[in-house]
């Protein structure tokens, strides 16, 4: 059981990490990339999730 518990723990903490936002964020922006996969432009949602959370994850960190 202690295999087991450990197994999870290092996925949730290499996963997750420090902040679940991001996690969080990376989930839906694979997501809504997956649902618009039929047109032409979803490649873009990537590179705009990755500026917009980074600067969000930059802005969170920085504040006092």
């Amino acid at each position: 059981m202690r295999v087991i518990k450990g197994f999870f723990s290092f996925w949730y903490d290499f996963i997750v990490g420090d902040d679940w936002t991001v996690a969080v964020a990376v989930i839906a922006a694979l997501l809504v990339t997956s649902l618009l996969a039929h047109l032409a432009g979803a490649w873009v949602v990537l590179p705009l999730a990755v500026l917009v959370f980074v600067g969000v994850s930059l802005w969170k960190a920085s504040r006092p």
